[in-house]
């Protein structure tokens, strides 16, 4: 396999850069700067020497394959984070010979490759990298911790004791079978299923973390909701304007509530027109409404609203509440007047939500195990039935046994790698 190297920390001027070198030939790389080699994960500092010139003092890690994070012969040099260091060492390392430059995500690939790494992990580190709240960062480093590895092997090994209880009825099939298998089989179906299907549960909850929970802001036009958006962004995120109808697309706006992402969607207000940019843009704010995780339905004098309907966890609010009396929950957009109870209650409604989160965080898991779950019924529907075909009782288990096995990268996933890795800087 080749070694490859890269720049595994941030472009640009810094106190510290990190270049990665990893295969067979990496600590040989770091020997042909001139150097002496410090024992493996014991730092030293050396100077790097190439064609009889200093490029740097840096200091040099060594790993042995079980110890490293690709699952091979790796080193990495801590240089000073100027762009005219990184420059040369990289330069140098491209001019020895069976060394190249890493691509994106090649580090992770090659810790999947190695068994350093199952595809879910790679995935809670992809998720881990890009995280931007607390609630996202805890979700995937427990993803990356092996957390759906580790519950997907305690399913497999139950499928696989239920299959093998299945096919011994077959091996057998001339013989008496001293115990009937059905009942056992049938418990650890029920166990299982139960188990997914609360997974799965989590799962759209999980995917909402990762990418973020939608409120969105409906009311009448000129109801001061790009107002409202503006001062719960802290900016000038949307066009305010004393004319009716002045938003006619959806404005997003991201956030970060008590560690939870959240995009608030400023909507075109809600009315009857003639205009047909206008009844597009309305069009367009009933349909982000009625999929959003949440609406805030700001009112004002001109009445209920029609076109979207209040959910339960919605939040129904009077705007403009520095220029006019109202009863009951109040906001206004220009003063601040009862925006920290909005936030209060928006953060508590979609903690509670948050706390049903399990560990699947991608439709791809979710679909995976609903594979699992469609397989396991049709079993076990047939042993509550008193069907006798048994060879596809077990058949349909190995199905679901397959679908679990495409959670982790077992099977299944070669598709998936380009995708997936593409999404990796180079370096990582």
């Amino acid at each position: 396999m080749d070694t490859i190297y890269a720049l595994a920390s941030a472009r640009g001027k810094a106190g510290v850069a990190i270049v990665r070198i990893s295969g067979p030939q990496a600590h040989a790389a770091v020997a042909a700067f001139g150097v002496a080699l410090p024992p493996v994960r014991q730092a030293a500092l050396r100077k790097l020497k190439w064609k009889g010139e200093v490029l740097d003092e840096a200091l040099i890690l060594l790993f042995a394959e079980a110890a490293s994070f690709t699952g091979e012969t790796s080193a990495e040099l801590h240089l000073h984070g100027s762009a005219a260091a990184i420059t040369a060492v990289l330069r140098a390392l491209s001019e020895q010979s069976g060394l190249r430059l890493a691509e994106a995500g090649e580090f992770t690939r090659r810790a999947l490759e190695n068994g350093k790494l199952d595809l879910a992990q790679v995935e809670g580190l992809a998720d881990l990298i890009d995280a931007e709240t607390e609630a996202q960062r805890r979700q995937a480093l427990k993803v990356l911790s092996g957390a759906i590895g580790q519950k997907t092997e305690r399913w497999r090994s139950d499928l696989i004791r239920s299959a093998a209880l299945l096919e011994a009825t077959i091996d057998f099939a001339d013989e008496d079978v001293p115990v009937d298998v059905f009942p056992e089989v049938l418990d650890l179906l029920n166990g299982l299923i139960a188990d997914l299907r609360q997974e799965a549960a989590g799962a759209r909850v999980a995917e909402r973390i990762r990418d973020g929970f939608e409120v969105a802001i409906v009311g009448a036009p000129n109801a001061g909701k790009s107002t409202l958006l503006n001062a719960l962004a802290r900016r000038e995120a949307a066009i305010t304007s004393e004319i009716a109808g002045t938003t006619r697309d959806v404005i997003e706006v991201r956030m970060d509530l008590e560690g939870l992402p959240v995009t608030l969607l400023d909507t075109a207000g809600l009315r009857e027109t003639s205009d047909p940019i206008e009844t597009l843009g309305i069009d367009r704010a009933v349909a982000r409404a009625e999929a959003a995780d949440l609406r805030i339905f700001l009112l004002d004098d001109s009445g209920p609203l029609s076109g979207v309907a209040v959910k339960p966890d919605d939040l129904v609010v009077q705007g403009k509440a520095d220029l006019r009396r109202t009863d009951g929950f109040a906001v206004s957009g220009v003063t601040g007047q009862g925006l920290e109870d909005l936030i209060a209650q928006l953060t508590e409604r979609l903690q509670a939500r948050s706390a049903g989160a399990g560990n699947l965080t991608r439709e791809r898991h979710r679909l995976a195990i609903e594979r699992a779950i469609g397989a396991m019924e049709s079993v076990q529907g047939a042993i509550l039935e008193g069907a006798q075909q048994t060879e596809l009782m077990a058949e349909d288990l190995r199905r679901a046994i397959r679908a679990l096995d495409s959670l982790v990268g077992r099977v299944d996933v070669e598709a998936l790698l380009g995708e997936i890795f593409s999404s990796f800087c180079i370096g990582k």
